[in-house]
């Protein structure tokens, strides 16, 4: 995927492993800065997002059956759209318009998640929300520093994260089909395929992206995340 993606680039613009430490610490910089702005813009649009009644209450409706696999499949197509441009376009504005898609694609998946964490952590009187932002951030934080300091190729992640997802299709798929919970091993299992996704993704960003690709392996960095928070907050709603 990643040689696709670098065929793609004119020699005016470097691969990180040819430049020198200023240039790709400058690249390290504005990549987390755009995963940072895509997090804000992701809280504020979904703070707009549950306050609108009709969508909360249509975004729950299609928590039922084959109608939130339909759902997915339509994330997916724009998700995957917004990381095809994202990663292949000179554009800077098309880049951008990319990372927008993508942020407001995961905030319509994430609306009825908020609202029954909201609504939970108001019978427990806790900040369920809070503490599931703060564990999701440590652990990126964490988990990137390994593969930023280490310097360490997590290549040869890809594969294993590629079968780890259909696999966790076809068990979505299959508690469609047969009506069973997926439950806490499930999530468990959901963090640490993300924990991969974020460790690979980060690899990426020291050893495969060109200069110029820094929206694009911000893309790939927030979408690690959000996949972390999704179930972090999952395992918290499973807490007695």
């Amino acid at each position: 995927m990643e040689s696709q993606h670098n065929e793609q680039y004119d020699s005016q613009f470097e691969s990180l492993i040819q430049v020198n430490d200023s240039t790709r610490a400058t690249f390290y910089r504005k990549t987390y800065m755009h995963v940072a702005l895509a997090v804000l813009l992701f809280i504020i649009v979904e703070a707009v997002f549950i306050r609108i009644t009709p969508l909360v209450e249509f975004m729950m409706s299609m928590l039922n059956g084959w109608r939130w696999l339909l759902v997915l499949g339509v994330f997916m197509l724009a998700t995957n759209y917004a990381e095809k441009i994202a990663h292949t376009s000179h554009d800077k504005t098309q880049q951008y318009l990319a990372l927008l898609l993508f942020v407001v694609a995961e905030a319509v998946i994430f609306v009825p998640l908020i609202t029954v964490a909201i609504y939970v952590g108001e019978l427990q009187q806790s900040n369920l929300l809070n503490q599931a932002a703060v564990v999701t951030l440590g652990l990126f934080t964490g988990l990137s520093a390994v593969v930023l300091f280490t310097k360490k190729d997590f290549s040869f992640l890809r594969s294993i994260l590629v079968v780890g997802f259909f696999v966790a299709i076809g068990i979505i798929i299959a508690s469609m089909i047969f009506g069973f919970d997926l439950g806490l091993i499930f999530s468990g299992a959901m963090v640490i395929l993300a924990a991969g996704s974020i460790l690979y993704q980060t690899s990426n960003l020291v050893h495969k992206y060109h200069t110029d690709q820094y929206i694009g392996a911000a893309l790939g960095l927030f979408a690690s995340l959000m996949l972390l928070f999704w179930y972090i907050i999952n395992i918290f709603l499973s807490r007695d």
